[in-house]
């Protein structure tokens, strides 16, 4: 049996565990997260405490470590409050750098992070179209395309595939963002996100590379608002004093903690119809 908790950031859910003996195996992290069969989740962290806060090392949906994860390190926040490890401010050591987390409403919180690099311009061919965007990396990388309709026709479906794996990418690939610039202190979001492949009711990783990128267009002005398909808005501003950092700010809750039993994880392989 594995004690773990259930944790929801922004749209994005995670199964966090609490200093196990070892981490989880890629297996039991692919059965954990797969909907419909166990319990579900976008990904699924390791929080353990130590002399300055705590470490999260924090795993995708596939079962591969990820470098960052934003919206599951302000759950690792959330939940190391909870757990009486710190009153309302924590540092995080992530696969990306140490992270500085903050409570700063019951249900809410932000995180100050360095400033995006500066956005590097990026066409991508697929078949006979062209879809021009920007890459950055927060992180992990990140591939943003701007999308002038409304976000509920965008194909993120049928492009985010593709365009995450496509070899202008590297082996690696990249985070798909498809995002809306409609006014100078919002944007809408959608996101097709590796390791999960697929797309998630939220990226915050997505958000903060979708802002450096409209930031770098001239459509955007901080601070920002970023809707996301969860419903949830997640807000980015310029850390005041602080000209080079960031905070990111949202809702994160822990919805449930319960024991992972070894049903969780008999789960079969994915169907491969012929």
């Amino acid at each position: 049996m594995t004690a773990y908790y259930k944790l929801s950031g922004g749209g994005n859910d995670f199964l966090g565990l609490v200093e196990p003996r070892e981490n989880p195996t890629g297996g039991q992290i692919r059965a954990w997260c797969r909907r419909g069969l166990s319990l579900g989740a976008d990904g699924v962290f390791v929080l353990r405490r130590t002399p300055v806060g705590a470490r999260m090392d924090y795993f995708n949906a596939d079962g591969g470590a990820a470098e960052l994860c934003l919206n599951g390190t302000r759950c690792a926040v959330r939940l190391a409050i909870h757990l009486g490890w710190a009153r309302d401010r924590i540092e995080i050591e992530t696969g990306a750098g140490a992270i500085t987390g903050q409570r700063t409403a019951p249900s809410e919180i932000a995180l100050h992070l360095p400033v995006p690099p500066t956005p590097r311009p990026r066409a991508v061919r697929l078949g006979k179209s062209c879809h021009a965007g920007w890459e950055v990396t927060v992180g992990v990388p990140h591939f943003v395309l701007p999308w002038p309709e409304s976000l509920e026709r965008a194909p993120v479906g049928e492009l985010g595939p593709p365009l995450r794996a496509h070899p202008d990418f590297g082996a690696p690939g990249a985070n798909v963002d498809f995002v809306r610039f409609g006014e100078p202190h919002r944007i809408e979001i959608r996101s097709y996100e590796r390791g999960v492949e697929g797309e998630t009711l939220a990226c915050g990783t997505g958000v903060l590379a979708a802002v450096a990128a409209g930031l770098e267009m001239g459509v955007l002005t901080l601070p920002v608002a970023a809707l996301s398909l969860g419903g949830f808005t997640l807000q980015v501003e310029a850390a005041e004093g602080r000209p080079k950092r960031w905070s990111l700010a949202g809702d994160a809750r822990i919805l449930s903690q319960g024991e992972l039993l070894i049903g969780a994880e008999e789960v079969p392989e994915p169907t491969k119809w012929r």
